[in-house]
C-alpha cells in the first residue's frame, strides 16, 4: 500500500510539473491563435484557393500555418474552405498544415523533446502535405471529390464574416475584447485533452514499467538508435495505434510522446505518434458526416500512408546526417520541475498577461458580440466522458499532491 502511494504522489507531481514546465508555452500558443483567429478572415483564403493547382497548396499551406491547432476547428475551416471552392489538395494542405505546423505545437515540443524533434515536426509537416499530394495525383479521386462536394451542398449555412481590415480591429478597444474571448475559448476548447494528457503522461511515467514499452515496441528500451528498418517500420505502425488508444489531442500528446522516447522508441515511431491526430475515429466520425464514409477512409489512407512515409523518411535522413537524437536527453521525472529559473518567470509574466486578457473579456465594457469560428461536430457521449475522466483527474492530482507533501 505505501508503495502505491508513493507512486500515486509521484505520478501526482510528474503531471503537475510537466504542465508548470509548458504553462507559458500554451498561454503564449493562444495569445498568438487569438489574435489570429480576431485579425485574419477567411474570405481571402476562399478566393485565393481554387485555382491553381501549386499556387493552391502553397496558399493551404500557409493559412494553415496562421491557423489554430486545434484538430476540431481544423477540421470545421478546412470543410468551409472545400465547400467554398478550395480544391481537395489545398484544403488537405490546409488540414495538415493547420494541425503540424502551428507555432504553439513547436514550442510544446521544443520544452519536452528537444530542437530535433521541432525540425522533424516542421520539415514533416511539409513531407506530409508533399506525399498527400502525390497520391493524390496519382490516384486522381475524382467521383470521391464530387461526391464529398454533393454532401455538402445542403450544408447549413456558414457563419458571417466580419470584414473589417485588421488594421483598424488591432487597434481598437473591440478589437481586443474580442480576443480574449477567443482566448477564453481557445482554452474552452483544450482544457479536458490537456487535463487527461498530463495526467495520463504522470501516470505512465509512475507506474508503466520498462517491460510493457519493449513489449509494445519491439527493441524499445535499449538506450540505442540502431535498429533495423523492420523495427523501425514496426515502431512507425504501432505509433498511431498508440495514438488511437489515447486520444487526448496533439497538444495534450507531447509529453506522452516524451515519455515514448525517453523509455526507448524509435525516433520514427515517436514521430508517427506525434502525427497521428488525424487518423483517430473521432476525426474519421466528423469527415464522414462532412463528406461521406467513402471520402473519410479515403482521407485515413492517404494521411496515414503519409505519416508512414513521412516518419520512416525523417529517422533514416537524419541517421544519414547523423543528428538522430539520443533517449537520453529526455529526463522527464528526474528532477524538480518547481524552480525559480527562466520557466518560473516565463510562466508569471504570461499569467499576467492572461490576467489581463481575462480582465478585458469579463470587466471591459463594449458592444461588440464575438462568435467564435464554426467547430467541427463532437460527440456529446465522448466529450462527457471526457469531461468526467477531467475531473477525475483533478481529483487524482490534488490527493498525490497532498500525499507529495506529507510524505516528504
Amino acid at each position: 500500500m505505501h508503495s502505491f502511494l508513493k507512486q500515486w504522489a509521484e505520478a501526482a507531481y510528474t503531471s503537475a510539473g510537466f504542465f508548470w514546465m509548458a504553462l507559458w508555452a500554451f498561454i503564449l500558443g493562444y495569445i498568438i491563435s487569438s489574435m489570429i483567429q480576431v485579425f485574419v478572415t477567411e474570405k481571402r483564403m476562399q478566393e485565393t484557393m481554387g485555382k491553381n493547382e501549386g499556387k493552391s497548396v502553397l496558399l493551404g499551406t500557409f493559412f494553415g500555418f496562421i491557423s489554430s491547432s486545434c484538430s476540431f476547428a481544423a477540421l470545421a475551416s478546412t470543410k468551409s474552405l472545400f465547400k467554398k471552392g478550395a480544391s481537395f489538395v489545398s484544403s488537405m494542405a490546409f488540414l495538415l498544415a493547420s494541425t503540424n505546423l502551428v507555432l504553439e505545437l513547436g514550442i510544446i515540443i521544443s520544452i519536452f523533446l528537444g530542437w530535433q524533434f521541432v525540425v522533424g515536426e516542421y520539415v514533416g509537416g511539409v513531407l506530409l502535405i508533399l506525399i498527400v499530394w502525390i497520391l493524390i495525383r496519382i490516384i486522381s479521386p475524382k467521383k470521391l471529390i464530387k461526391k464529398a462536394r454533393k454532401n455538402l451542398q445542403d450544408d447549413e449555412a456558414e457563419n458571417t464574416t466580419d470584414e473589417t481590415s485588421w488594421r483598424q480591429k488591432i487597434t481598437s478597444t473591440k478589437g481586443w475584447v474580442k480576443v480574449s474571448r477567443q482566448y477564453k475559448m481557445e482554452w474552452g476548447m483544450v482544457w479536458k485533452d490537456v487535463t487527461v494528457g498530463f495526467t495520463i503522461a504522470g501516470i505512465v511515467a509512475a507506474f508503466v514499467p520498462e517491460s510493457f514499452f519493449q513489449a509494445l515496441f519491439v527493441n524499445s528500451g535499449q538506450g540505442t538508435t540502431d535498429f533495423t528498418f523492420l523495427e523501425v517500420l514496426e515502431h512507425v505502425v504501432v505509433g498511431p495505434v498508440a495514438a488511437f488508444l489515447t486520444f487526448i489531442g496533439s497538444m495534450g500528446n507531447i509529453p506522452l510522446a516524451a515519455l515514448l522516447f525517453g523509455k526507448g522508441v524509435s525516433f520514427a515511431g515517436v514521430m508517427a505518434f506525434i502525427f497521428s491526430d488525424l487518423v483517430v475515429f473521432p476525426v474519421l466520425r466528423i469527415n464522414a458526416k462532412y463528406y461521406g464514409w467513402n471520402m473519410s477512409l479515403f482521407i485515413v489512407f492517404l494521411l496515414f500512408t503519409a505519416l508512414v512515409g513521412t516518419s520512416i523518411t525523417l529517422h533514416y535522413t537524419f541517421d544519414f546526417f547523423n543528428i538522430l537524437p539520443d533517449p537520453s536527453q529526455v529526463t522527464l521525472g528526474e528532477g524538480a520541475y518547481f524552480k525559480v529559473d527562466y520557466t518560473f518567470f516565463l510562466n508569471i509574466a504570461f499569467l499576467l498577461i492572461s490576467a489581463y486578457l481575462i480582465y478585458l473579456g469579463f470587466f471591459k465594457k463594449t458592444d461588440v458580440e464575438h462568435t467564435m469560428g464554426e467547430m467541427a461536430p463532437k460527440s456529446k457521449l465522448l466529450e462527457t466522458i471526457l469531461k468526467y475522466a477531467a475531473f477525475i483527474c483533478y481529483v487524482w492530482l490534488a490527493g498525490g499532491l497532498c500525499l507529495k507533501l506529507f510524505l516528504n
